[in-house]
């Protein structure tokens, strides 16, 4: 004789099933988060060297932002890319 806690539904096992599933998703959109800040923190650390060295006043820092903002958006259609 089993007891009630013993006792398992069948929808506990499926509902394992999709958490488990939804698991790549929730990976990939963290992996975006971390893509986009991460290139828009090394265009604007390269912009701020860049002004440093060449002394030029904030367009390095604007072109850095700027190239940061297009590496990101191509990593970011990269990687939805994978899912559709």
């Amino acid at each position: 004789m089993s007891s009630a806690g013993d006792a398992r539904r069948p929808d506990d096992s499926d509902q394992e099933k999709s958490t488990l599933k939804n698991l790549p998703g929730v990976a990939a959109f963290a992996t975006m988060g971390t893509t986009i800040a991460g290139c828009l923190a090394v265009g604007v650390v390269l912009g701020l060297w860049a002004d440093h060295v060449w002394r030029s006043g904030p367009w390095g820092l604007l072109l850095g932002i700027v190239l940061g903002t297009v590496a990101a958006v191509a990593s970011v259609i990269t990687l939805v890319r994978r899912f559709l």
